[in-house]
């Protein structure tokens, strides 16, 4: 086999090519050795030559590529530090420190990335734990010691001063190029032309063609030949127009994908479409990106989408022609067609080599006309075909030919591409073929190992077996380390190889492993939240277990469409109790990374779901979730409407803890609305309902609340005494999310009483959010201390307050930062 064709020495030859790109300095080379060795990582899908791993003749070389996966995660690492991208890099770098915790270098720079990210008491330990391992070995480390007493005293230059001469990362979302792309010079030529035309200031070409004739895989071809003209950025995303399950990505979905992608803050995102599509536009002007929107099934998906920026430029992908695209917004059409006899061979040819497909040319004729000169047919055939290099291409060809079985739906250009499938599906193993037939219940767009466990009732290591065979044949695709997606002509087939009785079975397992898992990430993103009680999980699910809240917060954000998913087609097939707990599990996620739409769609979705099921303590709950995403749009007549409901529910029920939380959410609402005499109204009500329940928490973060309003309407006393009471009880319950607030609302009440226990409340408030990493507040606090400072006449002390402040608002890109700049500026002045 050609050595091109093989992962093991592309990984090689992208590996040695990006590290020599990482460490040449300039930007452009940097994020250049940086997707590559992306793409040289992305070909791993578990150990090296893990079938062969107890020959004597692979180990050697078994041995070689870990050693250079190893150098390939910290090279990449490294790039990505050098662009300023440090919470990519900490991920990168924790892995491998986990590989090899004795690497002194990469613990100094996973320590200098946390740092780079204000993770202060992480990045310090980090050093520490290194000092003791490489102690315990009667190894000095001077240089790490050194290091973490600079972290320690904060001596470390600014991630922002470190990243000064190196120009901003740039998104790229790319799939990785694809290898087996064979053909289309001329359909390639022509879309770059009409992309790098100057006549159109941000041309749009529109791809199209049938289904399986690799539309996706010239897309991205195409985007990656021309990532050097569009140095700014590559956007990507799957509108999913053509999915079996009738489940496609809205527009909506995607502008904040974007904006994510873009590193918009989630405190900046707008509310409206129209606002957060203004906000995409803003960002790309005077900005070469270019636009990749895959699988889109009309025009409306897709235009909020257009960057309508000069310098731009956008690839639509479709199997429509979207004649409204292009007379409206004047997109070009480009129909791809059926590959060649020519073109058809070479692709079967790059994963044979072409001694095999000489020797065998009839076959190969037979194998072409069988596919209909579809590429996603004859991909599959040829990975089959490489599989067993024991079987002539003959004995293929007549198998291929006697395994239709009357299935005519997928007929193209005479041939029956289904035959290719069912052919295909015969020659898997009794576990991977199983895996398949039940990926039809699984609400994609992608699945991991794990989920697919919890799918299958089986163990992770055997669903992982059988997964690596899928994508050896072709029937899946790792577009993302260890995201797997299955093509939607293969969903709608393995749909109908599937029992409805097995199917549904698999569709409860693998809701439950996403809604069990999510409850278990929202316990340790927010432990001090009233645990929800689940339904038992169906028998052979196995929900994901968390190291850390980095890791419950990854998988939520790896997660967050496939949970969108997950939601609609539970609703779909009637399973109202995982509807209502799902939106429950991830209510939390949705408000605190400001996905203001899909937190309404699932508040709607809960309280329709809950109605259904005639549980009116669930549809209660579903109205405050739902009055909260209304709050945050602003649209306070609806939640003032949704709080309404639910308070009536609660009382109805007699459930005093959830009249006691529906209340002080209407406090927030008053406050918000500026009625600040109504928000405590609402607060002392919500205290009175704590306290005849018993509920500690609740009582201990109201008293918080009420301080908090009286301190706001000049009542200093009262403030004081309740967000004291406050405190002493958060202390005793553990919760220092809720001690941060109570200090912080200490310090403000303080302000015109005392102003020497103001600056102490603050500095408490914000050891507190340095703790918990809550950079937003700490920055909040910051302004506050150094309004402190400044009234009381200590002008240096405040003008560093705000010169801290001013640095994490400027690295959260927050618009409270020219605030707090003026502030600066006029202390400056003064």
């Amino acid at each position: 086999m050609p050595p091109e064709t093989l992962d093991a020495d592309r990984f090689e030859r992208w590996c040695a090519d990006g590290r020599r790109l990482v460490t040449a300095g300039e930007p452009a080379l940097v994020e250049r050795g940086v997707a590559l060795l992306h793409d040289a990582l992305a070909l791993w899908r578990g150990p090296a030559f893990a079938d062969l791993a107890d020959r004597p003749f692979v180990r050697p070389r078994a041995a070689r590529l870990e050693a250079g996966r190893r150098a390939a995660r910290r090279g990449y690492a490294e790039g990505l530090a050098a662009l300023a991208r440090h919470a990519e890099a900490v991920a990168q770098l924790a892995t491998a420190l986990a590989d090899d915790p004795y690497d002194e270098a990469v613990r100094r720079l996973l320590a200098l990335s946390l740092y780079a990210e204000q993770r202060v008491d992480e990045a310090a330990e980090v050093c520490r734990e290194g000092v003791v391992l490489l102690g315990e070995r009667g190894l000095d480390a001077p240089e790490l010691q050194e290091l973490q007493r600079d972290i320690l005293r904060r001596l470390v230059p600014s991630p922002r001063e470190a990243a000064d001469s190196v120009k901003l990362a740039r998104p790229c979302l790319l799939p990785p190029d694809p290898p087996q792309f064979v053909g289309r010079a001329e359909d390639l030529a022509a879309a770059r032309r009409l992309l790098l035309s100057p006549a159109d200031g941000s041309p749009t070409v529109l791809v199209s063609g049938l289904a399986g004739v690799g539309k996706t895989l010239f897309a991205v071809r195409l985007a990656h030949a021309l990532r050097g003209d569009f140095p700014d950025g590559q956007l990507y995303v799957d509108m999913r127009g053509y999915d079996p399950d009738g489940t496609p990505l809205g527009a909506g979905t995607a502008v904040r994908g974007f904006l994510d992608a873009l590193a918009v803050p989630p405190d900046r995102v707008p509310a409206t479409l129209e606002a957060q599509t203004g906000l995409y536009r803003s960002l790309l002007a005077d900005r070469r990106v270019l636009v990749v929107v895959d699988n889109v099934r009309d025009a409306d998906q897709v235009r909020p989408l257009l960057p309508g920026a000069a310098g731009c430029a956008t690839v639509v992908v479709s199997r429509n022609q979207l004649p409204g695209l292009v007379v409206a917004e004047g997109a070009r059409p480009l129909r791809l067609d059926l590959l060649t006899d020519g073109e058809s061979r070479e692709l079967v040819g790059r994963r044979l080599g072409a001694a095999r497909l000489a020797g065998e040319p009839d076959a190969v004729r037979q194998i072409v006309h069988a596919c209909g000169r579809l590429p996603l047919a004859l991909a599959i055939v040829a990975a089959r075909a490489a599989s067993h290099p024991e079987f002539t291409l003959d004995a293929l060809a007549r198998e291929l030919r006697g395994g239709g079985g009357g299935l005519d739906a997928f007929a193209v250009g005479g041939a029956d591409v289904r035959a290719v499938f069912s052919w295909s599906y015969h020659g898997l193993t009794p576990s991977a073929a199983g895996l398949f037939r039940l990926l039809a219940a699984h609400p994609g767009p992608e699945v991991t190992v794990a989920a697919a466990a919890s799918l299958a009732a089986a163990p992770p290591e055997e669903v992982r077996a059988a997964v690596r065979e899928l994508a050896a044949a072709h029937l899946l695709v790792e577009h993302l380390p260890g995201r797997y997606a299955l093509h939607d002509l293969l969903r709608a087939y393995a749909g109908e190889l599937a029992d409805d009785g097995g199917r549904r079975a698999a569709l409860r397992r693998v809701l439950d492993h996403y809604l069990h898992t999510a409850l278990a990430a929202d316990r340790l993103l927010w432990p001090h939240r009233d645990p929800l009680a689940p339904a038992a999980t169906a028998p052979g699910v196995r929900p994901e277990v968390f190291a850390d809240r980095d890791a419950a917060l990854a998988w939520f954000t790896a997660e967050h469409p496939v949970l969108l998913a997950a939601l609609d087609r539970a609703e779909r097939a009637g399973l109202d109790g995982h509807v209502w707990r799902l939106a429950w599990a991830a209510a939390n996620f949705l408000a605190r990374r400001g996905h203001w739409r899909d937190w309404v769609r699932v508040g709607q979705a809960a309280v329709a779901a809950a109605r259904r099921q005639d549980d009116r303590a669930a549809e209660a709950e579903a109205h405050r979730i739902l009055g909260g995403a209304h709050v945050r749009l602003r649209d306070f007549a609806a939640a003032r409407e949704h709080y309404g409901w639910a308070l009536e529910l609660f009382g109805g029920l007699g459930d005093l803890v959830g009249q006691g939380f529906t209340r002080r959410s209407l406090g927030w609402l008053c406050e918000q609305q500026g009625d600040v005499r109504a928000a405590l109204g609402h607060d002392l009500a919500a205290l009175e309902l704590f306290e005849r329940a018993g509920h500690e928490r609740g009582v201990a973060n109201t008293h918080n609340s009420v301080g908090w309003c009286h301190a706001l309407l000049g009542d200093h006393a009262a403030a004081v005494a309740h967000c004291r009471r406050s405190l002493a009880l958060l202390e005793r319950l553990g919760d220092p999310v809720g001690m941060a607030g109570a200090w912080d609302s200490l310090g403000y009440a303080y302000r015109q009483v005392d102003p020497g226990e103001a600056l102490a409340c603050y500095r408490q408030a914000l050891g507190l959010y340095r703790q918990l990493g809550d950079r937003m507040n700490e920055a909040v606090t910051l302004r506050q201390l150094g309004e402190t400072q400044h009234a009381g006449g200590d002008s240096a002390a405040a003008r560093e307050s705000w010169r801290q402040a001013l640095d994490i608002l400027t690295d959260l890109d927050h618009p409270d930062a020219d605030r707090v700049r003026a502030l600066l500026a006029g202390a400056t002045a003064a």
